[in-house]
């Protein structure tokens, strides 16, 4: 099979991603750093009939994107995301459950010396099944050891690795000689595109809940804002009439005058008594019952069977 020159290989590509661009609606910008070619297989293979990737040089990408402003100038706001090792992922359906199968495929691997940690790094205390002779290159990591039937056991959990920093090569050979392969890599979203707006992926978090917490919490904010300020909204009105009706109750208590909604209040103020509800025949015999002292037990005064005739 005859290979395509570079030209005709250029031309093809700008094709597809204006084609993609202009099919989908909805993309996620996604980072490949680590990901070999066969896991990169695995992804499309995973995704097939649910989205589309789409990786290439960054150039590429924004020139071809540069060029297809004129008919949608919504992808604009895409430019300044295309930076490092990045590619699409092209699709129609449910934003979340896409990522969550972009996130499921990932592999794990050793660590390497100075890759940078993407997460903390403890080894377990165990018993590495070392020999003593490698017990100085413990010493030198400052992990806590002691000899138990001729191996090396690490007596307490250590961090080793915090997110981050770069794995040193003493870190990398550690893990390697304990078979610890601590990190995982696969596609990594970093930005979500959705009908010309752009957003972190931590927003596809939010739930229905998490929007209701927050429109509630914004209308307190204002109805107190309001309620401080003497300024009538709509979310400080029922309030100020509840306010107002408290204020005309509370002058009906002291004064002659009366209402509606006063009535049932200055009755009661009136003649308390009339409201008692009578207890329970039951409830009430309990408590007198309760309250009553109890017959203290008659004495024995008589002296038979006294402490005398025991002995007699």
């Amino acid at each position: 099979m005859v290979r395509e020159d570079k030209a005709s290989w250029k031309a093809g590509y700008f094709t597809k991603i204006v084609q993609l661009l202009d099919e989908y609606p909805k993309c996620f910008l996604v980072e490949a750093d680590n990901v070999g070619s066969k896991q990169m297989q695995q992804i499309r293979i995973s995704l097939r009939g649910h989205a589309v990737v789409l990786m290439g040089k960054n150039t590429m990408m924004r020139k071809a994107i540069r060029g297809h402003l004129t008919q949608n100038p919504k992808l604009e706001c895409l430019m300044n995301s295309i930076k490092g090792n990045v590619g699409f992922v092209f699709t129609k359906e449910d934003l979340v459950t896409i990522r969550d199968m972009i996130m499921t495929n990932r592999v794990s691997a050793p660590a390497k010396a100075g890759a940078l940690a993407p997460l903390d790094v403890k080894v377990p205390a165990q018993n590495t099944g070392l020999g003593p002779e490698k017990t100085s290159f413990f010493q030198a990591l400052n992990i806590p050891t002691k000899i138990t039937k001729g191996t090396i056991e690490i007596t307490n959990d250590v961090a080793l690795i915090k997110a981050g920093d770069r794995v040193g090569m003493s870190e990398a050979t550690l893990l390697n000689m304990l078979g610890i392969s601590p990190f995982t890599y696969g596609l990594a979203v970093t930005k979500v595109y959705d009908s010309g707006s752009i957003f972190d992926p931590s927003i596809l978090d939010i739930t229905d809940d998490d929007l209701k917490a927050h429109v509630l919490v914004g209308i307190r904010n204002i109805a107190a804002l309001c309620l401080k300020i003497g300024y009538p909204t709509v979310a400080s009105v029922p309030h100020s009439i509840i306010n107002g009706l408290k204020n005309c109750m509370a002058v009906a208590a002291v004064t002659d005058i009366t209402f509606k909604e006063a009535e049932q209040m200055k009755a009661y103020l009136a003649d308390p008594s009339a409201f008692a509800v009578a207890a329970p025949v039951a409830a009430a015999a309990v408590v007198e019952e309760a309250a009553a002292p109890e017959p203290e037990e008659e004495e024995d005064d008589s002296m038979d069977g006294g402490m005398f005739d025991m002995f007699g």
